[in-house]
């Protein structure tokens, strides 16, 4: 491919377009934005007959928009990444159908977690098929075709977010939205070898999602490294005062994430994977979370299951009749046979019997409170079995069932989710695990998720890589002034680094003012007892092959050497040379260098 006449200067047929490769590719200029764009067009049609797309942006139109990023920052977060969206979030001029072309209606506006892609830099490429109104856990349930499982295509992809992770698992972008109520975001990630990220309910906007379950429902996100769910995550949250189910405490739950009780399931508990073969790849999974200092914790989780059998065997189903209901009295053979048979019991519930199950579940989550105080995290198999396309269309709502067992619970019980790829069964069927933890520990769930996903190995979706054949990274602590919104900041920046957290070092430090210093930079120093304090970092992620070049701008006293953080991890960051300490400020007391700034008015 030729572009204005510069020859292509990499292989787009191999690229794993995560957005760490992509952002660097177009730092580097390996490739243009329009050279993706028609990359993954290829990549599309490649796929042949598999229904995964419902709508799509024409070649021209996304061509068109790749060609005006030229003219934007290249250090926007999404900077010229292609995603898809499922296909019951409006996208503006593309039609809303939700998998019943009965129903659909074209947007005048982007929903909000839309625009905020676009405004980063995203390029959309589509809409994606799924169970119809999100409706189902095994993507068979949609009048646009079966959409068919990435790895094995006898096999069921998941739903009710079909295509948004098949999309994402055979390489056609590097990120799909999806939304989750029951297990949409989860299930399908776990069936196709990616990740699956459910946030806390209400973090993110719904403005803009034809809903299943409105107090219920939540945006997700698939990709295939935690990082990249992450750093989509970071750019579609924010505050949107036309949602009226929007969360109104948002602030995020910060503590180390290392030496936690992971509770799994009580033995009886886990009867069917042993069935499908799922049992090794769980029991490998206990042992990576071992090795990273971890206990594993066995813990009774029939409450959460019982909680979960309320989500379709109770009166909480009337809200997802009452979102239907328009449909079912207009028009109600536009529906899907299977959708219709699970939702229209929820028209025999009384007030009365919702009030009730309300109760219930309040009494669940009583229980649930009690499992916290017990364990850190809970690692479950997302699914225990997956099925055959020809097998649910057998027993459609019965597997449907089994489906959901570890995944109904968590949105009725206030949890947020992370589906990690976590190896295969002996016959090659992908296997997934989900850490759930409280509300409002999303970032810290994606730290565990990470360091799991990158000692796991896995394949990434259904390509040959692996995280070890994208370029390594390192972490690097910082504590001055390469903090963000410092000067030297731009250093980390230029060079493609990636913030990951704030956090402090292990009490063993005393932070010092250098004296005659500019810009002004502050000297860390290791005491051989936890006399000292804990001071403010920042850790960034870097490519390897920059990290000398990084070095090289380091001016004596200081150099790089192995910081111990709070929670014990060690990672490489910024330490000072004992003789570059003589005449320098003790700042210690203010806990970091910001503090210290802030305290001289600057």
């Amino acid at each position: 491919m030729k572009e204005t006449g510069r020859m292509q200067l990499i292989d787009l047929k191999n690229l794993c377009i995560t957005i760490p490769n992509l952002t660097k590719g177009y730092r580097e200029g390996l490739f243009t934005p329009a050279e993706i764009v028609a990359e993954v067009y290829r990549r599309i049609a490649d796929a042949g007959d598999n229904p995964i797309w419902i709508n799509q942006v024409s070649l021209e139109d996304a061509l068109t928009r790749a060609k005006l990023l030229t003219d934007l920052d290249k250090n926007l977060p999404l900077y010229g990444i292609p995603c898809a969206v499922k296909d019951n979030i409006d996208v503006l001029n593309l039609p809303t159908t939700a998998a019943c072309p009965q129903a659909a209606y074209v947007p005048v506006k982007n929903s909000f977690v839309v625009q905020k892609l676009i405004d980063a830099g995203a390029i959309i490429i589509g809409k994606t098929n799924l169970d119809q109104f999100a409706t189902g856990l095994t993507g068979t349930r949609s009048p646009y075709g079966v959409c068919r499982n990435a790895l094995n295509p006898e096999y069921i992809s998941g739903g009710s977010s079909s295509g948004s992770a098949v999309a994402v698992a055979l390489g056609q972008v590097s990120f799909a939205l999806g939304t989750d109520t029951a297990g949409s975001g989860r299930v399908p990630a776990a069936l196709n070898n990616i990740v699956g990220l459910k946030p806390t309910r209400g973090l993110l906007s719904s403005s803009g999602v034809i809903p299943a379950s409105a107090s219920l429902d939540c945006i997700s996100i698939f990709s295939l490294t935690v990082e990249d769910a992450h750093a989509v995550l970071n750019v579609i949250d924010g505050v949107d005062t036309e949602d009226i189910f929007l969360r109104q405490d948002r602030v995020q739950v910060a503590k180390p994430a290392s030496r936690l009780k992971v509770g799994i399931p009580l033995r009886g508990q886990l009867q069917g994977l042993a069935e499908s073969g799922y049992d090794r790849p769980f029991t490998q999974a206990q042992a990576c979370m071992r090795s990273m200092g971890n206990e594993i914790v066995e813990i009774d989780i029939e409450p959460l299951i019982e909680c979960g059998g309320l989500l379709y065997g109770g009166a909480i189903l009337a809200e997802r009749y009452h979102a239907l209901l328009p449909m079912l009295k207009a028009n109600p053979e536009a529906i899907h046979p299977v959708v219709r048979e699970v939702v229209e019991p929820g028209a025999k519930f009384s007030g009365e019997a919702v009030y009730a199950v309300q109760q219930q579940v309040r009494q669940f989550k009583q229980s649930a409170e009690k499992i916290w105080q017990s364990v850190d995290v809970l690692l479950l198999p997302t699914v225990d079995a997956t099925f055959t396309i020809q097998q649910v269309l057998e027993e459609p709502v019965k597997l449907n069932v089994r489906l959901g067992r570890y995944t109904n619970f968590v949105n009725l019980l206030d949890m947020c989710a992370l589906a990690v790829p976590a190896g295969f069964s002996q016959g090659g069927l992908p296997f997934g695990i989900t850490l759930l933890a409280p509300a409002l520990h999303d970032w810290w769930l994606g730290q565990i998720g990470a360091r799991f996903q990158s000692l796991t190995a896995c394949r990434l979706g259904a390509s040959l890589h692996t995280l070890s054949t994208l370029e390594s990274s390192m972490s690097v602590a910082v504590v001055g002034a390469h903090l963000t919104g410092q000067p030297l900041n731009y250093q980390l920046l230029e060079r493609g680094a990636r913030f990951l957290k704030r956090c402090r070092t292990a009490s063993r430090y005393r932070l010092y003012a250098l004296p005659n210093t500019t810009p002004p930079k502050p000297g860390l120093a290791k005491l051989p007892t936890n006399e000292g304090k804990g001071i403010a970092v920042e850790v960034w992620s870097m490519p390897t092959s920059q990290f000398g070049s990084f070095v090289s701008l380091i001016p004596a006293p200081l150099g790089i050497g192995t910081l111990e953080l709070d929670d014990g991890e060690q990672v490489n960051g910024f330490v000072c040379e004992p003789y570059g300490l003589e005449g320098a400020l003790d700042i210690s007391s203010f806990g970091g260098w910001v503090a210290y700034l802030e305290s001289l008015g600057k």
